[in-house]
């Protein structure tokens, strides 16, 4: 017998967002190793915050939300927030129940600077590469390249001139700078990665013989 289209959704649903997820899906071994390593940082996302005022997002789900986004090639904070809206997979991640109202994507703008000045980026990368390894998901076979050649998510604004360090005319904006490249010619020479809050690098990087995965700055 034919089924009916019924084009009227459920009000409830009995079933939680564990459950929809499959019990061999990437992301569960992924959420296993990612958990247990920002229980660890907790005391140093509570020296981050102060003791008085409007409860903040939780870094934790900042955290996760982010390695979503490497994970899947999000190109934008905004289009995270939107996947994140409607995705239970996403939700389930990041720790969102159904009901629970996703934040501004420009919560990830005044935060990238908090976590980036506690150094708790480095420290949450640094421990996962520890706990991979210590699961022998890391080769120790590496080998090197130059950074510079590496295509990566770096903007217009973070290049800079080799043969000259000095920064392009700003507007004085210290976290997004509008540069001006006007009536310049864009030669290879020109173009030098920043040192500063980009993905690329100016020297070496190391990386992972077996999954070309980056594990290191020479």
């Amino acid at each position: 017998m034919r089924g009916a289209d019924h084009p009227q959704t459920l009000l409830f649903s009995l079933r939680s967002i564990e459950d929809r997820i499959p019990a061999d899906h990437p992301l569960r071994a992924m959420q296993a190793l990612v958990n247990p390593i920002l229980a660890e940082l907790s005391s140093l996302f509570q020296a981050m915050y102060s003791s008085m005022g409007r409860p903040s997002i939780p870094p934790e789900r900042l955290l996760r939300a982010l390695l979503l986004q490497k994970f899947y090639t999000i190109r934008s904070e905004r289009q995270l927030m939107e996947q994140l809206d409607y995705n239970l997979l996403f939700r389930w991640f990041v720790g969102l129940n159904p009901d629970e109202a996703v934040w501004d994507p420009t919560v990830f703008t005044k935060n990238r600077d908090r976590l980036l000045e506690a150094n708790i980026a480095d420290a949450f990368l640094y421990a996962i590469l520890s706990a991979a390894d210590a699961r022998g998901l890391l080769s120790h076979e590496h080998f090197t390249v130059d950074g510079t050649l590496l295509e990566a998510w770096a903007s217009q604004k973070s290049f800079r001139r080799k043969d000259d360090p000095t920064p392009p005319p700003s507007d004085g904006d210290p976290s997004n700078p509008s540069v001006n490249f006007r009536k310049e010619k864009r030669p290879t020479r020109r173009i030098s990665r920043s040192p500063i809050r980009i993905v690329g690098w100016p020297g070496r990087v190391r990386e992972q013989r077996r999954s070309s995965v980056i594990s290191g700055v020479c």
